[in-house]
C-alpha cells in the first residue's frame, strides 16, 4: 500500500526586520519633509506686477443657479482678477454629483468630492488656493492642502452659526467652534469689514485680513425718474427688499411694519410661500437679474434690509449704486456701508429707520457714495492677501503620489 505524502505547508513570510520597518517609515516621512521644505523656500521672483500672471484656484460650495451675495461676489471677483492678467479657475458643485441641502433644496452639496478635487488641482497646479466656503468642497480642498503642506486662504461670507441656530436651535458657540477649527490653518482669513474683523478676533479667530467688497457700477446705475413697468400702479412710496427669502433674513420684521405705500420683495427661498400667505398685500416679484433688477432698484423709494446676521449685504451697495437710499437695523454690514453718510438710516427700530431714510438723499448722493466701493480695488486687495509659495514642478510631481 502506497504511502500518501502530505504536501508541505507554504512557507510563512518572515516578519520584516525592525530595520526594514524603520526604513519604510523614514522613507514616507522623508518624502513629506521634502514637500514641506519646498513649500517653505523663498518663492521665485516674478515680474514687476505681483498681481499678474498667477494661476488662482477658488473653491466654493455656493454657485449658480443659487442667487445670493456670495455667488455674485465670487463671480465678479474672478472677472476682475482675470482682467489684471491672471488665470482663475473655480471648483464648484456643478462639477460633482450632488444632493439638496435638507430644508434648502436650492443649495446642492457635493458628494465624495476628494478624488475629483485632487485631480483638478494637480491638472491646474495653482500658484494660490482660496477656499471660499465651509461646505463639502471647502472641507475637501482644506484636507488636500493640509496633507501636502500647501498654503491656502479662506474667507468668511456667511454667519452659519447664527443661521444654524435660527433653524435648529443649535447653540451659536458650537457653530463658532467649528468655524474656528475650519479657518485656523489658513494663511489668512479674509473678511469684508473692520467691524467683522474685530468681532471675529474677539471670538478667537486669527490671521484675519480685510477684503473690502465692491459693486458692479456698470450694471447697477440710476435709470431716471420714470416708473418701472414692473412697479406701475403701485401706491407710493415703494419699499423694496432684494435677496433670499429665508428665515435668517428676518424679512417678516420688514413686512409687518405699518408703512404707507407698497412693500415689494424680489427673490425666492424656503420662506416664500409662507410669507405670501401671511402678507397678501406685499408684491412678490420673484427672482430678477441684470437691467430688470437695476430698474426695480432705481424706481423704488427706499431699499429695506431687515437682516441682522449678514456680514455685509451686497444688495445695499447695489441699491445705493442705483440711487436708492437704504434703511436697516443698526448692525454690522449696513452700518459699515453707510458709515454715517446721509444716504440711509441705521436704527435699532426698523420702522424708524425706514421713515428716516425716505427722502434722505438725492439719487446723485447715493450714487456718489457707492462709487467708493470699486471692484478693481477689491480684486487687488484679494490678490494681496493670497499666500503664493511659487510654482515648483518637482513639488507637484511628488505631491501627486500622496493618496487621500
Amino acid at each position: 500500500m502506497s504511502e500518501t505524502k502530505t504536501p508541505p505547508a507554504p512557507p510563512v513570510p518572515a516578519a520584516p526586520a525592525p530595520e526594514a520597518k524603520r526604513s519604510t517609515w523614514f522613507g514616507r516621512v522623508g518624502g513629506r519633509l521634502k514637500l514641506i521644505a519646498r513649500r517653505r523656500r523663498r518663492p521665485p521672483e516674478r515680474d514687476s506686477n505681483p498681481s499678474s500672471g498667477l494661476r488662482i484656484l477658488i473653491v466654493t460650495d455656493a454657485w449658480v443657479p443659487q442667487v445670493n451675495g456670495v455667488v455674485r461676489t465670487l463671480e465678479t471677483l474672478g472677472a476682475h482678477v482675470k482682467a489684471l492678467g491672471n488665470d482663475v479657475r473655480y471648483i464648484t458643485p456643478d462639477l460633482f454629483r450632488t444632493l439638496p441641502l435638507p430644508s434648502y433644496p436650492e443649495i446642492r452639496l457635493a458628494l465624495a468630492p476628494m478624488r475629483r478635487i485632487r485631480q483638478i488641482i494637480h491638472d491646474f497646479q495653482p500658484d494660490a488656493i482660496h477656499v471660499a466656503t465651509e461646505g463639502p468642497l471647502g472641507l475637501a480642498a482644506r484636507r488636500f492642502c493640509l496633507r501636502r503642506e500647501h498654503p491656502f486662504t479662506t474667507s468668511f461670507h456667511t454667519r452659519f452659526p447664527e443661521y444654524l441656530h435660527a433653524r435648529t436651535r443649535v447653540p451659536v458657540e458650537w457653530g463658532y467652534r467649528a468655524m474656528r477649527w475650519f479657518h485656523r490653518p489658513a494663511s489668512a482669513l479674509m473678511v469684508a469689514t473692520p467691524s467683522l474683523k474685530k468681532e471675529l478676533e474677539e471670538r478667537g479667530f486669527r490671521n484675519i485680513r480685510l477684503w473690502a467688497r465692491g459693486v458692479d457700477l456698470n450694471l447697477f446705475h440710476p435709470c431716471g425718474n420714470e416708473d418701472d413697468p414692473q412697479l406701475a400702479g403701485f401706491p407710493r412710496p415703494i419699499w423694496l427688499y432684494v435677496g433670499r427669502v429665508a428665515v435668517e433674513k428676518n424679512i417678516e420684521a420688514f413686512l409687518a411694519l405699518p408703512l404707507e405705500g407698497t412693500k415689494v420683495v424680489v427673490g425666492e427661498g424656503p420662506q416664500l410661500q409662507g410669507l405670501k400667505t401671511r402678507f397678501p398685500e406685499t408684491r412678490f416679484l420673484g427672482v430678477k437679474f441684470g437691467e430688470e433688477l437695476t430698474r426695480i432698484y432705481s424706481a423704488s423709494d427706499v431699499f429695506v434690509f431687515p437682516s441682522k446676521t449678514d456680514t455685509l449685504g451686497l444688495v445695499n451697495l447695489e441699491a445705493l449704486a442705483c440711487g436708492t437710499p437704504v434703511a436697516a437695523y443698526d448692525v454690522q454690514g449696513p452700518r459699515d456701508i453707510i458709515a454715517g453718510a446721509p444716504v440711509g438710516a441705521c436704527r435699532e427700530d426698523l420702522l424708524e429707520a425706514c421713515r428716516a431714510a425716505l427722502g434722505i438723499a438725492t439719487v446723485e448722493a447715493c450714487r456718489a457714495h457707492a462709487l467708493k466701493f470699486s471692484w478693481e480695488n477689491s480684486a487687488r486687495q484679494f490678490l494681496a492677501n493670497l499666500d503664493i509659495p511659487g510654482y515648483d514642478e518637482a513639488y507637484w510631481a511628488e505631491s501627486a503620489t500622496i493618496q487621500d
